[in-house]
């Protein structure tokens, strides 16, 4: 009778030890658990989506709208196509982010009628929200580029001191295509600047940060934001100027100019000289037909 409680006790004892251990892991499976759900809440993005929530539709419709618009040249899942013949017919937008469909949405350069050298400016196809939603489609695929907030472009608040610094910087890094006065000019291979005085604040903006077509890319690490905002504010102005001479003539500049001056100038000159000469009476040679000698 003895013996076997002693058996019974270390049959017991043994199984202690063994629950102890089960416990223990299940305690440090669910302490890592709970800081993997911990961090990953924290490392969460702001702007991340559920399946269910507003901007998951708005990224489903973008993507129903690609594929119904812009498939048949950038691929099915925007990783660029090729026509027929092995060529480029519409590049990869993976990562270009959503400021740059905006700004080409927007502006009616996307979807484009044709490939040319240079894909002019139209009336947009696409309505604001629609443009919004094939900006958030391409902008789920991959990090790029963000639409701007609006205070990033609000030039109402802008100081004297801030559009001669926004002049400054136009001149050093845009006049060699958009001109001194932002008037657009050609550029070789059939590509030309396109004219700023009718371009939104906002798409001058993203134009700078994502380098649509043969423009360079002005990042933020480039120009800072608020040189991109005082460029913004100097082109705004130029908008806004008056013609200092009546006629702008395109402020192309004393070239233009002098053409002008050249072709009203001297074809005056012309039309005087005409006249003059219908006025002078002709002085016939004596003994010519009909013609008589002049009378002293």
């Amino acid at each position: 009778m003895h013996d076997g409680d002693s058996a019974d006790t270390g049959d017991t004892g043994a199984a202690r030890p063994l629950r102890r251990g089960r416990a223990a892991k299940a305690l440090v499976i669910g302490a890592a658990l709970v800081l993997v759900g911990l961090a990953y809440a924290v490392l969460l993005p702001r702007n991340a989506a559920g399946a269910d929530s507003p901007q998951s539709d708005q990224i489903e419709e973008g993507r129903r709208l690609f594929a119904v618009g812009c498939s048949s040249c950038h691929g099915l899942n925007a990783e660029g196509g090729t026509d027929g013949e092995g060529r480029v017919a519409g590049p990869s937008l993976i990562g270009v982010g959503a400021a740059a469909v905006d700004f080409q949405v927007s502006t009616g350069r996307m979807p484009a009628a044709q490939t040319k050298a240079q894909i002019p400016q139209k009336p947009p196809v696409y309505t604001p929200e629609e443009t919004a939603a094939l900006a958030a489609y391409v902008a789920s695929l991959a990090p790029g580029p963000a639409i701007p907030a609006a205070e990033s472009y609000d030039v109402s608040k802008v100081t004297d001191e801030q559009i001669v610094r926004g002049g400054e910087l136009f001149r050093t890094n845009c006049t060699a295509c958009h001109n001194f006065a932002g008037s657009g000019g050609a550029l070789p291979n059939g590509r030309y600047a396109p004219s700023l005085m009718h371009t939104t604040p906002r798409n001058i903006y993203q134009a700078m940060l994502t380098g649509p077509q043969q423009m360079p890319v002005f990042s933020d690490d480039v120009l800072l934001p608020e040189d991109k905002r005082a460029i913004i504010a100097y082109i705004v102005a130029l908008q806004q100027s008056h013609q200092p001479g009546g006629f702008g003539l395109g402020r192309l500049g004393p070239v233009s100019e002098g053409l002008w001056g050249w072709f009203i100038g001297i074809g005056l000159l012309i039309v005087v000289a005409v006249w003059i000469g219908a006025k002078v009476p002709r002085l016939h040679r004596p003994g010519g037909r009909g013609d008589s000698e002049p009378k002293p």
